[in-house]
């Protein structure tokens, strides 16, 4: 019998949520997304994008976290590469960036991603042994691979043979969260844990990447941990 892969879920009130300066998004609609899109792929070719799905789990049911834009539209942490980043590394820059998740245990850099008031928080936890360096978050298993075949919304978890030039390729990562974990929100940005189930199969709210995460994150077991 082939067993499947553990993957340790920790309750959300583990977790110590602050906030920092906004991070304003680069496109204030699709239609510039894709003509910044088009921009960049004359200059480097192919965009590569990594993203994270980080999990926690309330009421015995693992949730992922959603940056939310606005009222509606939910986003993974991540995105874009630097031309020849590596992609485990690439994606450690864009969640400390985003969220000021740390990799390393270094008060230096933690105060140069939040404010004053949050640096004494999260340093007080480090003093405490809550966050130590052998306690911190990992990059896991890349668990899906998404094509963009045009300059167009629309992806699949496949390249079409007829495709010999893509346009972006996203790669989605199993993140290992410890037991605590401290999250620098932007302002403008909210911080959501949505439930496999509120997921599962709702295309028209999240989108074919976000709403097929439960059918990827299948073949994992889930270790309820609370504490």
């Amino acid at each position: 019998m082939v067993t499947s892969p553990v993957v340790n879920t920790y309750p959300l009130s583990s977790y110590t949520f602050g906030t920092k300066e906004p991070k304003m998004e680069k496109d204030t609609s699709v239609a510039d997304r894709l003509a910044r899109m088009k921009v960049n792929y004359m200059k480097e070719g192919m965009r590569t994008s990594v993203e994270a799905i980080l999990l926690v789990q309330e009421h015995n049911h693992p949730h992922i976290l959603l940056l939310q834009i606005g009222n509606t539209f939910c986003k993974l942490p991540g995105g874009r590469l630097k031309p020849g980043e590596n992609e485990i590394e690439g994606l450690k820059r864009k969640l400390t960036s985003k969220l000021g998740c740390q990799f390393t245990c270094s008060c230096a850099r933690l105060a140069e991603i939040i404010t004053l008031d949050e640096y004494v928080i999260v340093k007080k936890l480090i003093e405490h042994t809550f966050i130590s360096t052998k306690n911190v978050m990992a990059i896991g298993e890349c668990v899906a691979i998404w094509w963009r075949p045009n300059f167009e919304t629309i992806m699949y978890p496949y390249c079409p043979p007829h495709i010999t030039k893509p346009k972006e390729c996203k790669k989605l990562f199993l993140v290992h969260l410890s037991e605590r974990e401290y999250f620098a929100v932007p302002k403008n940005l909210k911080l959501l844990a949505v439930p496999l189930f509120e997921l599962y199969d709702n295309v028209q709210r999240y989108g074919p990447v976000i709403s097929t995460i439960p059918q990827q994150l299948s073949r994992f077991q889930f270790n309820m941990i609370t504490t």
